[in-house]
């Protein structure tokens, strides 16, 4: 059965206010920042049921949407052979579904049936993948995999004993601090644990031995009693990566203690520990860079999350999902260096703006090579202090640049006047662009903003996102836009590399760009507030100018190309090297270099047909179904 109607938030508005306060009021998502939650409220689909229908089957298919229920009532059952019984979950207002599939990727269940009249709200997971990077997020799904044990199904979950790698160092309490130290060093561990007489484990670490030797004057002939922390959190093995995780995020501690149900020593686990998780993925990175006090230690954190992602797709998480997190990472590190930054300019208010993250960290969908793009909206009364401000968003472009993250090499940094404007200024820059954009830049900076997301801030503020949603009731503009969208033609080689007789391809301009420049027109087009590739896609399949067949094509596709992508960037992360786009034919396998020129084939098949359609149909035809 299908839902009698599907709606976005804003064709609905009371919508959008049920939607936002629910999930205010609703782990995991009251966790997440105010700026997080509008985009998955403008995100949602919301769909109503009538009593006895189907809303999901994540057994046959799987999920790439979680479900919040807004109104009624829902069975779950949890159990594919036991389809046919009673139902093993009642969920009502509030309740949250389907995420299960979601960050699995796999078809796991739950099947979800409409008890009454019901209204759900359908959230990609591309808008909702924060609320699950936080330890709201984290809590949730440790809650969740207890309920799913108690039921007498698998936990999807990982447990502590997939984490621990190695056997701890053991030490005696009356060891000198000197040979714990000399013990430590041999192994090349930070820490070593010490068996107490009660049952209990104390650990001695690098910290320690700085701050009570070193600081506190004790002797090297003291013995590790001394010095030890006595008061180190515990787990068992069984138990939920994400309980433990949860554990160490509430003690504030930077170290578990791992025994077997009869409380001997099996392991130690530390924050990193926890990015092979994917319940918990980024979840302990996020963490410890929100708890950087420095921009050194900030700086320090920030250069691990290449190595996340990594860790990551060696775990075995999709390549799409571990872009999300690296994304959602990116917007950690930005926001924390905002305050960092912002603490040298105490005159200077953090409420006076509102930060957005552009390009493809705007979209979710930032890679290893990515830059970082940011234009930020003042409210209206900064005035004559708005230098001082672009002066600090200069020192964070600066802190970000030390930390590996560079800033965006075509000058779309915060810093710059064109992007850090009074929310006045860009409703008025908006508006001209949509009635002249060939005029200063138009196009180019209309296709930057569309890509616009709030993260930090007020993240309704920033009135230029409200009057580029009327693009599509402007047909030359829409023209002109396309012709920009189509300039960047997938190819395999460039005129330039014939010439210099260079035999690569640039995965990103050649490939990856052109879908994305299509996603981004066809989603203005059809008035879709979408930010992912994918999504806009979606949004935009089944018009004349983006048949189903073409735009889930492309979908294929962009998935395909920033699986490849990823996994060159990687290659070159794990050499040493600076990831990059440029990629050497003879660098790649046989089997890559068919899938990338099969792409650029469907690629540039998709763009001749919407420049054919362009021509003969007029631009009020475009969006309507094909025929």
């Amino acid at each position: 059965m299908v839902p009698d109607a599907t709606d976005t938030v804003e064709d609905r508005p009371d919508d959008g206010a049920v939607l936002d306060r629910v999930l205010a009021e609703t782990p995991p998502f009251d966790g997440v920042s105010p700026a997080d939650r509008v985009v998955m409220t403008r995100a949602a689909d919301v769909r109503r049921f009538g009593p006895g229908e189907l809303i999901l089957d994540a057994f046959t298919q799987v999920s790439v949407e979680v479900f919040v229920v807004l109104t009624g009532r829902v069975d779950l059952w949890h159990d594919a052979d036991a389809l046919g019984e009673a139902a093993d979950q009642h969920l009502g207002p509030g309740g949250v579904f389907g995420f299960s599939a979601m960050l699995t990727e796999r078809s796991l269940g739950p099947r979800a049936v409409a008890v009454d009249a019901v209204t759900v709200a359908a959230i990609p997971e591309s808008a909702v993948e924060p609320a699950f990077a936080s330890r709201q997020g984290a809590r949730f799904l440790a809650a969740q995999g207890a309920a799913a044990r108690s039921r007498g199904g698998l936990s999807s979950y990982s447990l502590v004993d997939e984490i621990i790698e190695t056997h701890p160092l053991e030490v005696d309490a009356d060891d000198p601090i000197s040979e714990v130290a000399a013990a430590m060093t041999r192994r090349g561990t930070g820490y070593a644990v010490v068996p107490l007489e009660d049952g209990r484990f104390g650990l001695v670490t690098d910290a320690l031995l700085r701050s009570r030797v070193l600081v506190e004057g004790r002797q090297a002939c003291a013995p590790a009693r001394e010095v030890m922390d006595a008061a180190v959190p515990t787990v068992a093995l069984g138990e939920s990566a994400a309980e433990a995780l949860i554990l160490m995020l509430d003690r504030g501690a930077e170290y578990l203690v791992v025994t077997d149900r009869g409380g001997r020593l099996h392991g130690v686990i530390t924050p990193r520990d926890f990015t092979v998780s994917a319940a918990v993925a980024g979840v302990s990175v996020h963490e410890q860079i929100r708890r950087a006090t420095t921009p050194e230690e900030l700086r320090r954190r920030a250069r691990r999350a290449r190595a996340v992602v990594d860790d990551l797709l060696s775990w075995g998480m999709a390549s799409g999902k571990a872009i999300a997190v690296y994304s959602s990472i990116l917007d950690t590190i930005v926001r924390r260096t905002i305050v960092l930054t912002f603490a040298r300019y105490p005159d200077l208010s953090l409420d006076a703006f509102t930060w957005l993250s552009l390009g493809s960290n705007g979209r979710r969908e930032a890679v290893l090579s990515s830059d970082i793009d940011s234009a930020v909206a003042f409210r209206d009364n900064c005035g004559a202090a708005i230098d001082r401000y672009r002066a600090a968003f200069a020192d964070i472009q600066g802190e970000l640049a030390a930390a590996g993250i560079t800033a965006d090499s075509h000058g779309a940094t915060a810093s710059r006047p064109a992007f850090s404007r009074t929310n006045a200024e860009w409703r008025a820059a908006a508006r001209q662009w949509m009635a002249e954009p060939v005029q200063n830049q138009g196009a180019m900076m209309t296709s930057l903003l569309v890509d616009g997301r709030p993260i930090h801030g007020d993240p309704g503020l920033p009135e230029v996102m409200k009057v580029f949603s009327d693009l599509r009731r402007h047909p030359g503009t829409m023209r002109l836009l396309l012709e920009a969208s189509l300039s960047a033609r997938a190819k395999t080689r460039s005129l330039r590399d014939l010439v210099a007789r260079r035999d690569t391809i640039n995965l990103k301009k050649d490939a990856v760009l052109p879908i994305v420049n299509t996603a981004r027109w066809a989603a203005l087009a059809v008035g879709s507030s979408a930010l992912s590739t994918t999504e806009r896609l979606q949004a935009a399949a089944g018009s004349a100018m983006l048949p189903d067949e073409h735009a889930h094509n492309l979908i294929d596709v962009f998935t395909v190309l920033q699986r490849l992508r990823l996994r060159y960037q990687l290659i070159e992360y794990q050499r040493g090297e600076k990831p990059v786009d440029v990629v050497s034919r003879d660098k790649m396998s046989p089997i890559d270099r068919s899938v990338v020129a099969e792409a650029v084939r469907e690629i540039s098949a998709v763009q001749r047909r919407m420049d054919n359609v362009a021509a003969y149909l007029p631009a009020e035809a475009w969006t309507r179904p094909a025929t």
